[in-house]
């Protein structure tokens, strides 16, 4: 009879990660990605460990610097935008406060679209400060954001659809400003994602997602990524490290299983979102109605030229004739359109910006935006469009 001690040890150690060396050497592959669930990777010596830190050989460490689920989503991500390498993150935010760390330093300057998600507002107005880093915000649509540009400015940042007003920035031409000055160029693409635009292409430097939204698509992940050229990434590869925000690998495996269909999907939202926006436009309880893709829409001729053919993304944005008492009876009258803070998952849902993603904004800053509290955000989703128009219609026989 065997011992427990026995018993314990063959149960560890048979059937383990060793079995991948027997595994490589097969014929045969896993048709798809492999769920690489471990903390830590084993050597057979230490010139082994020695030469994947010195780079002379490839293979994995730890987790938290990097694994091959989080290699292989950068891949595709790298892929999608036309960088060099992608990295994921722990969130939309950690791939932005990490990615813009990583050029900036105590005395340096940014100038950025007053238009953003606000936790990214949020840090750039709040928290930077604590590392000495100074922000202006100038609306990169209608100012000459040249004329901010100070000896000391490191860093251009936008969103290539700006949250929630879909606003969309000239690329290109603000690209050529900031190589003009020698000045890095980042852009959020998360409404836009490589399907609609390609901001690499367009001139940026590095490309940003909350990958929580389209990028995974289904609502049940919370992500970010950064795509760019090697030598940007690998400078922030290195706080990506030291800060510990890796997506982990369950995660990273189902961005990797949902980015496969992300043409297929976007091209879904952007054709629902357009017949949407066509509906409420002539809607007499609409106000105005905030896509690019109306040709009413001052966006629209940018949006158009830098876009591709015919996609517009799937977020836009409404005005009722109405404010707060207004939003929240159309919002209380959506049976199937839920109120969710987040966006672009499978499902149509409305969101409220005063009251969610820029609650803490002040209300005259709000007001200077153009964010109202008659303001609502729809993100459209893969349902049929008709019907998405008809539950709108009848949500809004309540106010």
């Amino acid at each position: 009879m065997m011992s427990e001690k026995d018993l314990s040890t063959r149960l560890i150690h048979t059937g383990d990660g060793q079995n991948y060396k027997k595994f490589a050497a097969y014929q045969s592959v896993p048709e798809s990605l492999p769920l690489y669930l471990t903390s830590v990777f084993s050597f057979d010596d230490v010139p082994s460990v020695d030469a994947i830190y010195e780079h002379e050989a490839e293979g994995y460490i730890y987790t938290r610097m990097r694994h091959p689920n989080t290699d292989a989503v950068g891949e595709i991500l790298a892929a999608a935008d036309g960088g060099d390498e992608g990295l994921v993150f722990s969130s939309g935010m950690a791939a932005i406060t990490t990615s813009v760390l990583s050029v900036v330093s105590s005395g340096d300057h940014i100038l950025s679209s007053p238009i953003l998600y606000g936790g990214v507002q949020d840090y750039f107005t709040n928290e930077l400060k604590r590392f000495g880093v100074e922000v202006t915000f100038v609306d990169f649509v209608n100012e000459n954001i040249e004329a901010y540009i100070r000896p000391n400015t490191k860093l251009l940042y936008t969103e290539s659809i700006c949250n929630p007003l879909l606003q969309v920035p000239d690329m290109s031409a603000i690209s050529v400003i900031a190589k003009k000055h020698g000045l890095l160029f980042y852009v959020d693409n998360t409404f836009g994602t490589s399907v609609v635009v390609k901001p690499l292409e367009l001139g940026a430097d590095l490309v940003l997602y909350s990958a929580t939204k389209y990028l995974g698509g289904h609502s049940d992940i919370v992500g970010g990524a950064a795509v760019g050229r090697s030598s940007l990434i690998e400078k922030i590869r290195r706080n990506l490290v030291l800060y510990g925000c890796i997506l982990g690998a369950a995660d990273s495996w189902l961005l990797a299983r949902s980015l496969r269909t992300l043409d297929l999907r976007v091209r879904k939202h952007s054709e629902n979102a357009g017949k949407v926006a066509v509906f409420l436009e002539k809607h007499p309880k609409i106000e105005k109605v905030y896509y690019p893709g109306l040709p009413s829409s001052p966006d629209h001729e940018r949006a158009a030229a830098q876009f591709t053919k015919g996609l517009f993304g799937g977020m836009l944005s409404v005005n009722l004739k109405g404010a707060e008492k207004e939003a929240s009876a159309v919002i209380r009258s959506l049976p199937t359109i839920k109120y969710v803070p987040s966006l672009a998952g499978t499902a149509t849902t409305v969101s409220y910006a005063a009251k969610t993603s820029h609650r803490f904004y002040k209300k005259e800053e709000l007001e200077k935006l153009g964010i109202t509290y008659g303001q609502l955000r729809l993100s459209i989703g893969l349902e049929n469009a008709d019907d998405i128009i008809e539950e709108l219609s009848a949500a809004l026989e309540s106010i």
